[in-house]
């Protein structure tokens, strides 16, 4: 619907104009650029690192927009290091940075981190125009769309892996990560996190540099896994909020804890060839 010309014009003869929420809109980028200044500055300020210091990034993604995000701060002069890319059993991303080739002709896994289960990860086309340029990427972008892969010239995959490298996460791996941070730490992390601190033990392994791991969601919204991870009975639903807290002694944030006075507001399910005709009725609408 997006990329779909008719579409677009019917749409505009109702004024509608459609953007994205998620990391396809560069204007999710740019906020997240901050991320990685702030962390660096609290860094400074708690003496973990002195002005100048490298630190190095692990950032748990799938769709690869957090993570260029990281990769813009450091082109704009934030000192980091490697950036450590960190996938779940959809591990596309590890793949390509080990071998320069990008397959997503592979079987696609449901994990405990749904939001990086993703086999086309849109904003890696960003970093190859910037390392490849346009010409270039527009070729690897065609041959993904034909064959459902493309590889790197070998300069390309040279110069990514000056700042990138990949690790992937299993499901056990990560259940483990959540409970063993929490035992050790006291500290609840969420599925997606978790991923990122496996992909982060395995880089100080071979790099003992200072490690910033980023946390990308609260355990609370992922509070049924969570609870497993912890050794508890699987409760789903708002239930699960409760007993996490319980369990961890710790607070439910509070949007997440008002959700059991809302209103369930949407309940149609739409199926993906009636998209269009629904989009098109919203749009009338409005």
């Amino acid at each position: 619907i997006f990329s779909d010309s008719a579409i677009k014009e019917k749409l505009g003869d109702e004024s509608v104009y459609l953007s994205s929420a998620n990391s396809i809109n560069f204007g999710r980028l740019v906020p997240q650029v901050v991320y990685y200044v702030s962390a660096y500055c609290d860094l400074l300020s708690s003496g973990a690192i002195t002005l100048g210091q490298t630190v190095n990034v692990t950032v748990p993604t799938g769709n690869f927009g957090n993570i260029f995000a990281a990769y813009m701060a450091k082109l704009c002069g934030v000192p980091l290091g490697m950036l450590v890319c960190a996938s779940n059993s959809n591990n596309v991303l590890t793949d390509f940075l080990e071998s320069g080739t990008y397959d997503r002709m592979r079987p696609f896994h449901k994990t405990v981190s749904p939001s990086m289960d993703i086999l086309i990860s849109s904003n890696l086309e960003r970093l190859l125009y910037l390392v490849a340029g346009p010409e270039r990427t527009a070729e690897y972008m065609r041959s993904l769309t034909s064959e459902g892969k493309y590889t790197l010239v070998p300069e390309d995959l040279a110069k990514i892996r000056e700042s990138f490298i990949g690790y992937y996460a299993t499901e056990d791996d990560t259940m483990a990560a959540i409970r063993n941070v929490f035992e050790k730490e006291k500290y609840l992390i969420d599925t997606h996190t978790a991923v990122a601190v496996c992909a982060a033990r395995r880089y100080r392994e071979i790099d003992k540099a200072c490690m910033l791991t980023v946390s990308t969601a609260s355990p609370y919204k992922f509070a049924p896994d969570v609870l497993v991870a912890l050794g508890e009975r699987r409760i789903d639903g708002i239930e699960a909020l409760d007993a996490l807290a319980k369990r961890t002694d710790t607070e439910i944030p509070a949007p997440l804890s008002a959700l059991a006075d809302k209103t369930v507001r949407f309940h149609a399910v739409i199926e993906s060839r009636e998209m269009e005709k629904e989009v098109l009725a919203f749009a009338k609408n409005q």
